[in-house]
């Protein structure tokens, strides 16, 4: 398999197949209750924005979250390029797999890979392999990058994307993975934005659900990613993407990040009213 343009592999599942109901939808998301109120109206310049944490389901149940960190994205300005972490689900593909070329497609278009900054992100680590098999079917990048076509729209040409999934999610993974995401963007001089793609506790009653993530999101506000997996480990919390969101804590403190807001948490009970089996979702931004 060359690497040319990797095909979506959940449109018509977690968001709309088409171009036309992907944008009604991405706007729903941003309107909604749960959502920010309203969409991006314009693209900032601050480019404080170093790191964000958004979910990764269903944009039924979690796009109105996510709608939060990318309105909050649009705001802060256009980066050159935005490394996304997520967690591998399907168990296919290395313990930490990188998309190296190419480029990825949504009903919205076409995004192309930063293959500059993947092969110095490789040259970087020890453990980072470039592989295409993680990607093929995971969701946990794909579904970021629709929100990322949308919110810059024409001025977004230039972005390109740095896919990476991690099937091994302990401490040392994760800080070697965030240095070599720091190191390579500082030697290139690129302009990054780390969007790690993680969902919160899985399946226990909304009550339950909100305690242990509470926890979790507190080590995040703390920039403490040490912290978090301990928790995460300790208290038993099942957010499938700790090592990510960690290795980007650990990164975005290497560029300079001295604060962690938490834009919105929800959890599927708040979309559905079924509050006996939830899963929680947080939106969270690092900023210089």
């Amino acid at each position: 398999m060359g690497w040319g343009v990797r095909e979506p592999a959940v449109a018509g599942y977690f968001y709309p197949s088409t171009r036309e109901g992907l944008i009604s939808e991405i706007e729903r998301c941003f309107r909604s209750e749960l959502g920010p109120g309203d969409i991006p109206s314009r693209i900032g310049s601050e480019r404080k924005l170093v790191g964000l944490v958004s979910p990764h389901a269903g944009y039924v149940y979690s796009g109105p979250v996510a709608a939060h960190g990318y309105r909050f994205m649009a705001e802060d300005g256009l980066p050159q390029t935005v490394v996304i972490l997520g967690p591998n689900h399907t168990g296919m593909g290395s313990g930490v797999s990188i998309y190296a070329r190419g480029a990825w497609k949504t009903p919205l278009g076409v995004v192309d890979v930063d293959s500059e900054l993947a092969d110095v992100i490789v040259k970087s680590s020890t453990i980072i392999d470039i592989d295409q098999l993680a990607h093929r079917s995971e969701h946990s990048v794909e579904v970021q990058v629709p929100f990322l076509q949308y919110i810059y729209g024409k001025a977004g040409a230039s972005l390109r994307i740095v896919p990476i999934v991690l099937m091994m999610q302990d401490i040392n993974t994760a800080m070697e993975v965030g240095k070599a995401i720091y190191d390579a963007a500082s030697s290139l001089g690129r302009d990054i934005v780390i969007v790690a793609s993680s969902d919160f506790t899985h399946y226990e009653p909304h009550s339950r659900a909100v305690e242990k993530d509470r926890i979790a999101i507190d080590r995040i506000l703390a920039l403490d990613p040490p912290g978090l997996i301990k928790e995460v480990y300790a208290r038993d919390i099942s957010m499938c993407g700790f090592g990510p969101v960690a290795a980007m804590l650990h990164a975005a403190k290497l560029m300079g990040a001295s604060k962690a807001t938490l834009l919105k948490y929800a959890t599927s009970g708040d979309v559905t009213g079924d509050r006996s089996s939830v899963v929680g979702y947080a939106s969270i931004a690092v900023t210089r």
